[in-house]
């Protein structure tokens, strides 16, 4: 049977995983990004699940120089510093490495690479077949029958296996130690390799497919002319010293057989310690099952060997487990008569606040029924109240409380509040201001953690909850459902429930104070959460007639425009295939002289790609338009109708408050808020949006370039609100500005480009970024950069202000006090600097947008039931509102509308609202 060893690129697998969670970092309650840690991890999982290797290694580079930087110092010597959170990390890579049993190897003067070379033809000398586990493309050149590259799953994507066809095609040569050759001739920008000028990936491949090999090459330079063979001659010797640079040392003096490296047996009890200590739950459960719990860890940083056993396998130093209901003294009370709960009521109704919990037989509010409901208002203490399983019965107990839940003077306390509120709503019961969330409060005091009741539990409390999984288990390895649970088991689970939210909430309302939260929690997330309810119980009315017409007229045209594209290139081919798509443009057709490539070695084709394109040859913009038709009437178009509600006729979205850093309100199952409205194309869906009876209209509102405004409002630029003061059009008065012409004088084009401008400046568009956008020169884009700060000097001086105090403070925030933290503000890493910087600029302006909407959302809501109106809000999509309205209220309710969006926020800049309204959401709109 023949042998198999998988060798890690210790180093490039940790910055992959890194760099994967970017824009969403994995923070444990410590505040540690473990973002690097937990890719890794669950590389390493995947990889030992799938594969099953008997033998394995990760390999890991050292700080030490080794000979390429003796013989060339700029080796490298150009990469930006490793992030500081990544580098925080990896001294834990290894102590996870050795907790699965698998070796770990470094070498001082050699890199990873190298050692996996060395024992990589080592193995193949004792009939093993080596797999090196990397997304290094350099490693091709080791490739044989015996020596494969493994690319590790990414994003969902299974792994990829590159033997010596693959390599040898995405290289385009013909033997795998061509890639030395190309690389000498192209260099490589990542190590900083120099290579020859002039010479890039394509022409190498030429040259090496006639000449054979790097040395061939340079023996044959009088077959060459001009100014290739001019560059070629004059860099002879820095095109060899680049192929040394590049070469891989397969004899590198590492004491390791590949033998030797058997993978051990998993510590379990350290692994289950470290997945504790790094918050890892999914990756806990998915190797060992459900029955993996966090533990509470004080363990050291460095986790030893046992000295006393002499075997690999190591000990944890120390554990703390979490207490449990059965360590912490509680009173938890079964109410089940009405006498009983006359007495709770009573109870209830004499305190300033309490917290409550409902039980209920379904996490859809719509087919839930309720089952019970838990009070607290003393730490320790809780009461579950029992009601009958007849839904109208219940409703009648649940009025027993009626008068606490409805009282304004009190505070009603709970984790996921628009849940509970949904299911008395539809108990007929509406919970009454004010209200305390404790996940929202949550999510202000430490916005980069989770926010779910167990994970709060254990990281605030040190105390693990009662699991719901571990009530649904019948016994007999079966499931039961909610309301099979037995009464005693689901009153003690529900009280703890309720007893360990109201200890968080004394926890967080002074936290919040301490983190200036009081008033975005107070005054805009708190009074949102009945808004929210209203909304999702509301629902959209969907003519589902309207898109399977249009489902038709997509299919038709989408079957015109492939004809068409077929046409264009002279013979059939799966347009659907990335292969056969950048085969045909790029081989065929050679619209490009250096076509991008993907990390499989296949030619780039994705969007951005294609529109760069879209110039040179018709065939290019139908792909962009036969794209974006599939893509409409798959994702939206033939989806929506399933997402209709049989029993009220409507879709009903979810509007989440926790998703998104700005504050923007995220909307789901289904996503309303990424129905495309640029194209004419995208907005037709709007048409299947209805009023849902004749007698009433949809509205929209619309703040109108609300985020420009706010810009002007933050930076106190005069040209910026001197435009919006009179009334102009700001691209217009933008582009007057940067072009220095009167407005009479700005053409289309040039309002055009100074719209990106306008849009890109919050999110700190680059020239290289806006001259893609706009089709322009870097240069051209650069100038309009240039120029746009030069006449609104306002506006820099608020980035440089901003990006000052946001490295001085590690926050930014909104106009309200919401605050987004920065960890890496102040990065050595100039990339994740960048990223930093781009999101210190970005967030005050749309949190500020998302702060007012939300504002206006619950002043709105609060005016129509003062008015005794029947209109009601439907949707929130970003900066619009769309409510359905009896046509007899649209006069009364567009003002009303208008100046609680206007006067959100007092700004020193006029806000604009844009009404209108239709039967459907395209006439609304």
């Amino acid at each position: 049977m023949t042998k198999r060893l998988f060798l890690l690129d210790g180093m490039a697998l940790a910055y992959r995983a890194h760099f994967a969670f970017i824009n969403r970092p994995i923070f444990n309650s410590k505040g540690m990004n473990t973002s690097a840690l937990f890719g890794f991890t669950a590389t390493l999982i995947d990889l030992i699940l799938r594969e099953n290797p008997s033998h394995l290694a990760i390999v890991f580079d050292t700080p030490a120089p080794t000979e390429r930087h003796i013989e060339y110092p700029a080796y490298k010597a150009h990469r930006e510093e490793m992030p500081e959170d990544l580098s925080a990390a990896l001294p834990h890579l290894s102590r996870v490495a050795e907790a699965f049993g698998i070796p770990v190897l470094k070498m001082d003067g050699y890199e990873a690479d190298d050692l996996i070379g060395t024992l990589a033809t080592r193995a193949a000398l004792e009939d093993f077949v080596t797999y090196m586990v990397t997304p290094d493309k350099d490693f091709g050149q080791l490739v044989d029958e015996k020596i494969l590259v493994y690319r590790p799953s990414y994003k969902g994507d299974a792994p990829e296996i590159l033997d010596t066809e693959a390599v040898c095609a995405k290289w385009g040569i013909q033997r795998t130690s061509q890639v030395i050759d190309v690389l000498g001739l192209a260099g490589d920008t990542a190590d900083n390799i120099p290579g020859v000028p002039g010479i890039g990936p394509k022409t190498a491949q030429k040259l090496l497919s006639q000449f054979d090999s790097l040395e061939g090459i340079l023996t044959h330079l009088d077959q060459l002319k001009g100014k290739q063979q001019e560059n070629l001659r004059e860099h002879a010797d820095q095109a060899r010293l680049s192929a040394r640079l590049a070469t891989i040392n397969r004899n590198a003096p590492i004491d390791t057989r590949p033998e030797s490296l058997i993978l051990h047996p998993l510590n379990k009890e350290v692994l289950q310690a470290l997945f504790s200590e790094f918050e890892f739950r999914s990756l806990g459960r998915r190797l060992f099952g459900d029955e993996f719990q966090l533990e509470m860890t004080e363990a050291s940083n460095e986790i030893e060997p046992s000295k006393a056993s002499g075997s690999d396998q190591l000990e944890l130093l120390e554990t703390t487990p979490f207490k449990t209901i059965a360590d912490v003294p509680h009173h938890y009370h079964r109410v089940v008569d009405a006498a009983g709960r006359r007495k709770l009521a009573a109870s209830l109704k004499a305190q300033p606040r309490f917290c409550f919990d409902t039980e209920t037989t379904d996490l859809n509010v719509r087919r839930a029924d309720l089952l019970g409901l838990a009070l607290s208002w003393k730490k320790g203490e809780a009461w579950y109240v029992q009601f009958d399983r007849n839904p109208e019965a219940a409703r009648e107990e649940l009025n027993d409380f009626r008068e606490a839940l409805t009282d304004p003077a009190i505070t009603k306390i709970g984790h996921n509040l628009k849940y509970d509120l949904a299911v008395l709503k539809r108990h007929g019961l509406e919970v009454a201001d004010p209200l305390f969330d404790t996940m929202l409060a949550h999510a202000l005091i430490e916005p980069e953690q989770r926010h779910g009741m167990d994970f709060l539990a254990e990281t605030v409390l040190e105390y693990r909850t009662i699991h719901l999984d571990s009530l649904l288990q019948d016994g007999a390895g079966g499931k039961r459902t909610m309301d099979q649970i037995p009464p005693e088991q689901l009153a003690e689970y529900s009280a703890e429930d309720a007893d360990i939210t109201w200890q968080l909430s004394e926890i967080f309302l002074p936290q919040i104070r301490e983190k200036e939260q009081e008033r975005v929690f107070f005054e805009i997330e708190a009074p949102l959460i009945p808004v929210l309810v209203d909304m999702e119980e509301a629902g959209i009315a969907l003519d589902t007639r309207v898109l399977n017409e249009y489902s038709e007229q997509l299919g038709d045209r989408i079957r015109s425009i492939e004809a068409s594209i077929v046409e264009m290139v002279g013979h059939e081919f799966n347009l659907n295939s990335p292969k056969q798509l950048g085969e045909i443009l790029f081989d065929e057709l050679k619209l490009a002289d250096k076509p991008k490539k993907t990390r499989t070695g296949q030619y780039a084709t994705n969007e951005q790609t294609l529109a760069s394109l879209a110039s040179k040859h018709p065939v290019v913009q139908a792909i962009l338009d036969y794209r974006m038709l599939v893509k409409l009437k798959g994702t939206y178009v033939d989806t929506l109708p399933a997402a209709v509600d049989p029993e009220t006729g409507r879709v009903h979205s979810h509007f989440g408050q926790l998703h998104t850093v700005t504050g923007r309100l995220q909307s789901n199952s289904p996503n309303l808020q990424n129905i495309p409205v640029r194209s004419e194309e995208g907005r037709e869906i709007r048409k299947a949006f209805v009023a849902g009876a004749p007698d009433r209209v949809l509205l929209s509102a619309d703040y109108s370039q609300i985020e420009l405004r706010i810009i002007a409002a933050l930076s106190q630029d005069p040209g910026m609100l001197e435009a919006f003061r009179l009334g102009l059009d700001i691209h217009t008065a933008t582009a007057s500005r940067i072009y220095s012409v009167d407005t009479s004088e700005v053409t289309r084009e040039m309002r055009s480009k100074a719209k990106m401008v306008n849009f890109g400046i919050p999110y700190g568009i680059s020239p290289f970024g806006l001259a893609q956008r706009l089709g322009i020169g870097r240069a051209e884009a650069g100038e309009l950069i240039d120029q746009y700060f030069a006449q609104f000097s306002g506006v820099q001086a608020y980035i440089d202000q901003t990006l000052s105090k946001a490295r001085e403070r590690g926050y930014v925030e909104t106009i309200t006090g919401r605050r987004r933290i920065l960890r890496d503000i102040n990065s050595g890493n100039g990339t994740v600097r960048s990223a930093a910087e781009r999101n210190a600029i970005n967030m005050p302006i749309q949190g500020t947008a998302a702060d007012m909407i939300k504002i206006a959302m619950a002043r709105i809501r609060k005016s129509l039931r003062q008015a005794g109106l029947q209109t009601r809000l439907l949707l929130q999509v970003h900066d619009e509102l769309v409510f359905e309205v009896p046509e007899s209220e649209v006069d009364q309710v567009k003002p009303l509308i208008t100046e609680a969006m206007v006067h959100a926020l007092e700004l020193p800049v006029p806000i604009v609202v844009e009404t209108g309204t239709g039967k459907n959401w395209l006439e609304a709109h």
